[in-house]
């Protein structure tokens, strides 16, 4: 699976803008460059291109809206958006999981669901395919929560401070969950990995 991560292309990670100040056009003309791509990825990720497409623009419609709420001494800029991003993907929660399901399916069903390389052989697809749909099995049975924080740091690559001020839980708690639920993903895998070496 490719994953297209973006990184902000003006803004540093640090950046706290005054979004109650100024013209409020410029100021978010400048946070929708800076912002929107590594926001698309994320959204993608979690909801595919057409919704994340929309969900960018409501993204940025709600910040506008809510900029006066904007506490640059909680966080990045970068951070707060991710965090409006999320809360707007837990409304489009049953696409996010019939997704991820669809994943299952299509590696279950298409053996061209993996990327096919002429350098890597047959044996290493098949396990590539296996891989990908107990991933996708595992991240679809996550507590909503437990995904937003997973899914921000892989896919958004927002640091556990970044993740915590999105989500508004301590970086603490976010560092100690995105061990545990690490650990329960990899478990998961090689677990069913184990029982498919079994039944062979």
């Amino acid at each position: 699976m490719e994953r297209l991560r973006a990184r902000d292309t003006e803004a540093g990670d640090d950046d706290r803008p005054d979004l109650a100040g100024g013209d409020p056009e410029v100021v978010f003309a400048r946070l929708f460059d800076a912002h929107a791509g590594a926001l698309r990825s994320y959204l993608a990720g979690r909801v595919g291109a057409q919704v994340a497409d929309d969900l960018v623009a409501e993204t940025f419609l709600l910040a506008l809206r809510r900029r006066a709420a904007y506490d640059p001494g909680r966080g990045p800029v970068r951070a707060w958006l991710f965090g409006i991003a999320t809360n707007l993907v837990r409304s489009h929660v049953r696409q996010e999981v019939r997704a991820l399901r669809a994943t299952v399916r299509a590696a279950r069903e298409d053996p061209g669901a993996v990327p096919e390389r002429p350098d890597v052989r047959v044996a290493e697809r098949i396990d590539a395919q296996r891989r990908t749909r107990r991933l996708a099995t595992a991240l679809a049975g996550l507590a909503r929560a437990d995904r937003d924080i997973l899914l921000l740091s892989s896919w958004a690559d927002l640091t556990p401070t970044e993740i915590g001020q999105a989500l508004d839980m301590p970086a603490s708690t976010v560092r100690s969950r995105l061990h545990r639920l690490r650990s329960r993903l990899r478990a998961a895998v090689l677990d069913a990995e184990a029982t498919q070496e079994g039944v062979a």
